[in-house]
């Protein structure tokens, strides 16, 4: 195997620091003077659930904006953020003249105009996963996120990042802990099944803005099915719509963004060529539950090329060994190579030798001295880099392409053949059907441009 003398995490820290006095905040000024008291003015959109996780951070910067389509979920926000102005429409809320920064904690089919439109007024955003919700939207606000990188600082919610574990997985296999890399599988365990969308259930509950909750998206009927007030259960509201065609992607935008997130870490992957995935009967209402995805993606100055797969639902990878109980690991990953595998989940790790070589003596474990720092509070880390200027772990391009891979593997399931995909183009080769598949239709009036 081998390795590359510069490691790319420290390259990119160093090239970013070394450029900073050149960045650019929103306003003009350089990073680092966004405001007198050098705290960032910061709307909020949405006001509960998830955005709890990020409370105590906001807290040290300034929230100027806070919105959320349901006043019982606004209320809750007030209470941590009295002095903010208050909207029901995200859009009137990023438009807020003093606003620098953005936090997105919205239902999935949200992500992506938000984004947008936020990156259109040179706002830095942290976007709770995933990062849109089509390959479309992936890759648009990636590539618009390229143009600005050097002023607007991006950060994609898949805070599990955070965790030592991913490091030490990266290193292991950068190391050569189980030989050249061959195959690499994600998956997770989650099964919920829906027989399609709910009918009309009455009228929304006073205080809840049905249309705006539904947005870009086609009009829904209100049933409780897709939102429920659930103040005991915060950030829980995914699992209501996650799983229908027009809000969500499942498992890929769930869970799976997080246990794949275990995987593109360590890969230093560009966009895959090729997607093929296999599952349950089609339903053009409801994502599929059991699934099995699989890319090709490109080698790279370490690797040769590999393949990718991700499983969902009942689907499970064949395990290198019978002792191996997959069904014991509900969201996990396990990379295959020339010398052996390493088995992961978000916090642990196994390395599985095998062959001749099992005593692994072609291994050597790098020093303690040569372990990459802990990334430590995943916000903390995007608030400092739209301040200075340094680099986010998970930046809108290095998320965007695990998501556009991870979405076209939902365009390849619903064409039902093997999609060869043109990575410079954004275009599936050869299949007019395949690349109506890359994007979502948005009701009138909401463009993803604004």
């Amino acid at each position: 195997m081998k390795n590359n003398p510069i490691d790319r995490r420290k390259f990119v820290k160093s090239t970013a620091a070394a450029g900073a006095g050149l960045l650019i905040m929103p306003s003009g000024s350089l990073f680092g003077s966004s405001s007198a008291n050098n705290k960032l003015n910061i709307a909020l959109i949405g006001a509960y659930g998830r955005a709890r996780a990020h409370y105590n951070v906001l807290k040290t910067q300034n929230v100027v904006a806070l919105c959320d389509v349901h006043d019982d979920y606004m209320a809750y926000g007030v209470k941590q953020f009295p002095k903010a102005t208050r909207y029901k429409d995200w859009r009137k809320a990023i438009d807020q003249k003093d606003v620098d920064a953005v936090v997105i904690c919205t239902p999935d089919h949200l992500h992506g105009h938000i984004s947008s439109w936020a990156l259109n007024r040179d706002q830095h955003i942290y976007c709770e996963k995933p990062l849109g919700n089509s390959v479309h939207e992936s890759r648009y606000n990636r590539l618009k996120w390229l143009e600005k990188r050097d002023k607007v600082a991006t950060q994609v919610g898949t805070q599990r990042h955070a965790n030592d574990n991913f490091s030490r997985i990266r290193e292991m296999i950068r190391d050569g802990a189980i030989g050249e890399l061959k195959d690499v599988h994600a998956w997770g365990n989650r099964e919920l099944r829906e027989p399609g969308y709910p009918k009309k259930q009455g009228k929304p509950p006073a205080g809840l803005d049905w249309d705006l909750w539904i947005g870009p998206s086609p009009m829904h009927p209100w049933n409780s099915r897709y939102y429920q007030n659930l103040p005991e259960r915060p950030g829980s509201n995914c699992l209501n719509w996650n799983m229908f065609w027009d809000f969500g992607s499942g498992q890929i935008g769930d869970m799976g963004a997080h246990t794949m997130d275990l995987m593109w870490n360590a890969l230093d992957a560009d966009l895959p060529t090729s997607a093929e995935a296999k599952g349950e009967a089609f339903n053009p209402e409801v994502v599929p539950v059991d699934m099995h995805s699989w890319f090709m993606v490109p080698a790279n100055s370490w690797r040769p090329e590999v393949r990718v797969n991700w499983w969902q639902g009942a689907m499970k990878p064949k395990m290198p060994n019978k002792f191996i109980d997959v069904t014991k690991i509900g969201h996990g990953g396990m990379f295959i190579g020339t010398e052996g595998a390493l088995i992961c989940d978000f916090t642990t790790r196994a390395v599985l030798p095998y062959g001749k070589n099992a005593n692994m003596t072609y291994y050597k474990p790098r020093k303690e001295s040569k372990l990459e720092v802990p990334i430590g509070s995943f916000q903390e880390q995007w608030v400092r880099a739209a301040k200075e200027g340094t680099p986010t772990s998970c930046d809108f391009d290095y998320n965007g392409k695990m998501m556009e891979m991870m979405f076209l593997g939902l365009a390849a399931y619903r064409a039902g053949e093997k999609l060869k995909y043109d990575g410079k183009t954004g275009k599936i080769v050869g299949n007019k059907v395949g690349n109506k598949l890359l994007k979502k239709k948005y009701r009138e009036g909401w463009p993803i441009n604004g």
